[in-house]
């Protein structure tokens, strides 16, 4: 599978409130590398720091389109989540590129491609394609924005709900965008559930490994899992890459990008992309909302 970021082209919303992000995922398989270990090494020995950035040093290098990976400190593994688009052959060279420290590989399969996702949880539109609003956020102004995926909103000013405030679009690297409401008492605090109900959102945080989430986005409403991965970076191919996303198991599909991904009253990202999709499950990539927030001075409300 490949990893993608989702666009979708759909109807306008009416009104946009929160939003969710992105992905078709699969579930996830465990290909577990076979671990090489030095001789007389004991068999239990985990990789260090070092040996553990040289590897994920090399996967970066290695540059293989489909892919995502983070480092477990726990594990003493670098995890690599590799779509269906992925070949054996391109594995390997994973394998070779990261030399004496291939045994600190840890290499899992996921159907599907990853991709980007543009269709919060309610949608906005922008010149025939379709995203979702993550949260909306206010600055020291009392001025009201909407987040989303930067993938949205580059190269695309114009939105049903405003205009893309220049120079807060940010893709590659990292994947966020910040619309201006041009009518500022559309802008709702909440995130829409898909059940005629909304959850209020009054704080943000990082996301932590294991956490139960939630994520709600336009074309596949409320869904929810658990973290995965922390500071996971994402190869969509074509030398766009994202650093530093949250992994989930969360499903998500074209039209869901930018969506938001919170847990209770908290705001933890926005759907950059992923693999598979709801009717067979997936992986999903989030950019940590407090990364605009600080950059931007704006807090969720």
């Amino acid at each position: 599978m490949k990893v993608k970021t989702f666009l979708s082209s759909g109807p306008l919303a009416k009104r946009a409130r929160a939003a969710t992000v992105v992905a078709s995922l699969a579930a996830v398989s465990a290909l577990v590398a076979p671990t090489a270990v030095a001789a007389q090494a004991p068999v239990d020995s985990k990789a260090g720091a070092a040996q553990l950035a040289a590897a994920s040093d090399a996967v970066l290098t290695a540059d293989v389109g489909g892919t995502a990976w983070f480092t477990d400190k726990a594990s003493g593994k670098v995890v690599i989540t590799a779509d269906s688009t992925v070949s054996a052959a391109e594995i390997n060279k994973i394998k070779k590129e990261a030399g004496a420290q291939a045994g600190a590989l840890e290499i899992k399969r996921t159907p599907g491609k990853f991709s980007r996702l543009i269709a919060g949880g309610e949608a906005i539109t922008s010149a025939g394609v379709r995203c979702s609003l993550g949260f909306n956020v206010i600055n020291s102004a009392r001025q009201y924005f909407a987040l989303t995926a930067g993938h949205c909103t580059s190269g695309r000013p114009s939105w049903n709900i405003g205009t893309a405030v220049p120079g807060q679009t940010v893709f590659p690297n990292y994947d966020h965008g910040v619309i201006a409401h041009s009518n500022p008492a559309a802008a709702d605090g909440r995130v829409y559930l898909y059940n005629g109900t909304y959850r209020d959102i009054i704080n943000s945080a990082a996301a932590t490994l294991n956490q139960r989430i939630e994520r709600s986005g336009s074309t596949t409403g409320y869904r929810t899992g658990t973290v995965t991965g922390l500071n996971a970076t994402v190869n969509y191919g074509g030398g766009q890459l994202v650093y530093n996303t949250i992994q989930t198991n969360a499903c998500a599909q074209p039209g869901d990008s930018g969506g938001p991904l919170f847990a209770g009253n908290t705001a933890l990202g926005l759907l950059s992309g992923g693999s598979g999709n709801c009717s067979v499950g997936g992986t999903t990539f989030y950019e940590p909302v407090t990364r605009p927030l600080s950059l931007y001075g704006y807090s969720v409300f």
